[in-house]
């Protein structure tokens, strides 16, 4: 797709937000994807910690950053999570900073780094190939309930296809997917980790030139017999949304459906993206 763009003048644009799972498509080289949200989501869970409420997300952050044609670094992570504590387990498998009876509790979230490398243009016939590694930082406060405040890395491969006709630079269906697996370090057990799978599968479909569909199913998958070390589970959501753009940037909405056992029950996501023109050069 790189060549592709150079040769007929056209960038094709990774488009993320509202989905998770991740596209081939990278940013143009020195340019920034700025992206900010806020998520709504009831009855999530944290095993962890023994609690079960209904969790805001404010500033759901992402940024990245186009290094070339085909390598993106990203940060992503969360301002403030915040908890309305519907159900608490006594006693708490984790030692907390509140009391039994606390009805709210907020902490910031765990950010991740991460380098997206395009491996692959796509061709007629043939997807594109990508590769994504990262680590998650210890960014939280246990005591608080929310994070886990553990230091995870996971590696995935990117694979993309669009289908039909273009509107100007983009297609009318863009189907993208990843596999991968994530370390996590569990916190409760000393020397253990669980190896867990990572997956997802994700299609925007343009309906209008400033509107997309936007699906997708995207989780984690415990790969141990029997149960996850706590604060490990598998996890699963669905989310289905619009992109919508207007005034140089790009608006979504979407909603959220839990699909496994330790996921949030429902929940919905706003957000917008701003994607500068050109802000530095490269080193070569």
């Amino acid at each position: 797709m790189v060549s592709c763009a150079l040769v007929c003048g056209l960038v094709a644009e990774a488009q993320q937000r509202p989905l998770i799972t991740e596209d081939v498509d990278i940013i143009p080289p020195g340019s920034l994807r700025i992206e900010a949200g806020i998520d709504f989501l009831q009855d999530a869970k944290f095993p962890l910690a023994g609690l079960q409420g209904d969790l805001t997300r404010v500033g759901v952050i992402g940024v990245s950053i186009g290094l070339s044609p085909n390598v993106e670094f990203q940060i992503e992570g969360v301002a403030q999570n915040v908890l309305s504590v519907n159900r608490q387990t006594v006693p708490s498998p984790i030692q907390l900073g509140f009391t039994p009876g606390t009805t709210t509790t907020n902490d910031t979230g765990d950010f991740t780094l991460s380098t997206k490398i395009k491996l692959r243009a796509e061709t007629r016939n043939g997807p594109s190939l990508g590769f994504r590694l990262g680590v998650q930082l210890p960014n939280s406060n246990q005591a608080r309930g929310i994070g886990v405040n553990q230091t995870n890395a996971f590696g995935t491969i990117l694979v993309g296809k669009k289908f039909g006709q273009r509107f100007g630079t983009e297609a009318r269906v863009n189907l993208f997917g990843n596999l991968g697996i994530g370390i996590l370090t569990a916190p409760l057990e000393d020397f253990t980790q669980n190896d867990v799978l990572l997956y997802g599968i994700a299609g925007i479909f343009r309906i209008h030139r400033q509107f997309n569909l936007a699906a997708e199913i995207n989780g984690r998958a415990n790969t141990r017999n029997g149960r996850a070390p706590l604060g490990t589970e598998s996890q699963s959501e669905a989310r289905l949304g619009l992109q919508i753009k207007a005034s140089g940037l790009r608006f979504d909405i979407a909603g959220i459906a839990g699909l496994s056992e330790f996921s949030p029950r429902s929940g919905v996501t706003f957000g917008v993206t701003y994607d500068t023109k050109s802000v530095f050069t490269p080193a070569k």
